[in-house]
């Protein structure tokens, strides 16, 4: 199977390219460069690869949550470039693409990951580990405040790894959820070649979807609104 993977929702830029068993990748963190860098990485990854976007099978999309204007960008490209050449869209979380490389690379069953949403918040979401070794979301992906994690501190279980950006932009955060909480693990945004797991699987059951009816996860609707306070 082959897949184009894109991700911008965060402060990295991105891209992954699966042509059968072979996988090439880019990832370059860069804040507000996403516009700049973000078609001439795809051009260059489909030159060396010698392929064309019609050789693909569809394009995987890391949909959020994450940065409005970065998740944006990578939507309006991979519609674009869906249009263009007759595909179809996954769209995947790009929160589940960080659980998915904390399960691959630290073994572990249970992830939380908390990426930034400005205004004292969080993004958050849960994901316990399927037979596959994939993740799977526990509950929906949410804005969760600085305070106590629900769900996750009332539970008896302390293996649950953590990972994304939040936990070092709130230290709080992780101070007031640590009894639930086994590990940190350094992975702060999702890469797209995680993507690519995620997004041949939402293929195959069926997830993919016409360029027009992709809708990002944008998951606040507001972001002119007072900031909370930090506490528990």
């Amino acid at each position: 199977m082959n897949f184009l993977a894109l991700d911008t929702s965060s402060d990295a830029c991105s891209i992954a390219l699966q042509l059968g068993e072979n996988v090439a990748d880019r990832h370059i963190v860069k804040q507000k460069e996403h516009t700049k860098i973000l078609i001439p990485l795809i051009r260059e990854l489909m030159t060396e690869a010698g392929a064309d976007f019609a050789d693909l099978d569809a394009i995987v999309l890391g949909n959020g949550p994450g940065s409005f204007i970065g998740m944006r960008i990578a939507a309006s490209v991979a519609q674009g470039l869906a249009f263009a050449s007759g595909k179809k869209i996954v769209p995947v979380s790009s929160m589940a693409a960080i659980a998915a490389e904390v399960m691959d690379n630290h073994q572990s069953k249970t992830v939380v990951v908390a990426q930034d949403a400005r205004m004292n918040e969080v993004y958050l979401g849960t994901y316990r580990s399927d037979g596959d070794g994939l993740p799977v979301v526990v509950t929906d992906e949410v804005i969760q405040s600085i305070e106590r994690i629900a769900g996750l501190t009332d539970t008896p279980t302390t293996e649950f790894h953590a990972a994304g950006k939040g936990f070092q932009k709130y230290p709080l955060l992780l101070e007031l959820n640590r009894s639930a909480i086994a590990k940190v693990v350094d992975v702060n945004y999702p890469k797209a070649r995680y993507l690519l797991t995620l997004g041949i699987r939402g293929c195959m059951e069926g997830e993919a979807i016409d360029p027009e009816k992709l809708v990002p996860a944008y998951i606040r609707t507001k972001v002119a609104e007072v900031p909370r306070r930090s506490g528990p």
